[in-house]
């Protein structure tokens, strides 16, 4: 019998208000450099790679004949579009706190943009869809369990949430071109999440502590605060392992995964009141 698949309307949802300005503290992250900078640099690269996402896929656009993957697409490209903006925003207030975080990024930009200019339409949005894979499991990682975001400040956590209910939402729209249209096979589709892996690097290492540099800390300091928070990275990202791999499984599709355990919730709230920061609450106090 085959797995069920589920799924989740796509719904685009524009101009939210999160608050954020200048008093959102430097150290959002419960006071704490390394955990704000780590997370401060995986979003940093969200406008260009918003960007490069919607690129890879509306590249196959003309080549879609199912008007249910067309709306998706065209939902998907709405979606990913305001997570550039807002997340563009955010980045514009680090940089006005001194951090020269254009600079920083830099590397993992220029790739995004060699790629787009020099690989093929097929590896593109295979590069995508695993992109999608492992957005779509960190915002999970991140909501799934109550101690994760409890020190974080308010505003960055509705803004996190609000970017993780939506890649629950699209989180099948890169890979079903890439398999139903662009036809790209099980060996490009395995080589593209492995492929990524050296992005992780400079997002998860590199970047975070030409951050806090920046910020004027230490080397040492810098590499005691990485040492000494080894366990909750293992804490944290330690059960993406299994998910990650079960992208290499020849029958993986991502509606065969549900959707994080308390995404009703956040949809619930929002219906009812239209405040991200509300519904983002209510999506960490129904966390496991």
């Amino acid at each position: 019998m085959a797995r069920r698949h589920f799924t989740n309307e796509i719904i685009p949802r524009e101009n939210l208000d999160f608050g954020l300005d200048t008093s959102v503290p430097r150290f959002w992250w419960g006071g704490n450099p390394y955990k704000t900078r780590l997370f401060d640099s995986m979003q940093s690269t969200f406008p260009d790679g918003e960007r490069y996402f919607i690129a890879s896929v509306v590249a196959f656009r003309k080549g879609i004949d199912d008007p249910a993957l067309a709306e998706d697409v065209r939902r998907f490209s709405r979606q990913e579009g305001q997570h550039g903006l807002v997340h563009e925003q955010y980045n514009r207030m680090i940089e006005a706190g001194g951090v020269p975080l254009a600079r920083i990024i830099a590397p993992i930009t220029g790739r995004l943009k060699r790629r787009s200019e020099r690989f093929s339409p097929e590896f593109n949005v295979a590069l995508t869809a695993a992109a999608e894979h492992f957005t779509a499991m960190m915002a999970e990682c991140f909501f799934d369990k109550k101690w994760v975001m409890a020190d974080a400040d308010h505003r960055m956590r509705a803004l996190l949430a609000w970017h993780a209910i939506e890649e629950m939402e699209h989180r099948a729209v890169a890979f079903d071109v890439m398999q139903k249209v662009a036809k790209v096979g099980y060996v490009k589709r395995a080589w593209a999440i492995l492929y990524l892996s050296r992005d992780l690097i400079d997002v998860m290492f590199r970047a975070p502590h030409a951050m806090m540099k920046a910020d004027g800390l230490s080397a040492r300091r810098r590499w005691t605060l990485q040492i000494t928070n080894i366990p909750w990275l293992v804490r944290l990202f330690g059960p993406l392992m299994s998910k990650a791999g079960a992208y290499l499984v020849p029958g993986f599709h991502p509606l065969k995964q549900p959707p994080m355990r308390n995404y009703a919730k956040w949809l619930e709230v929002y219906a009812r009141t239209g405040d991200p920061l509300e519904a983002a609450e209510a999506l960490a106090a129904a966390a496991a």
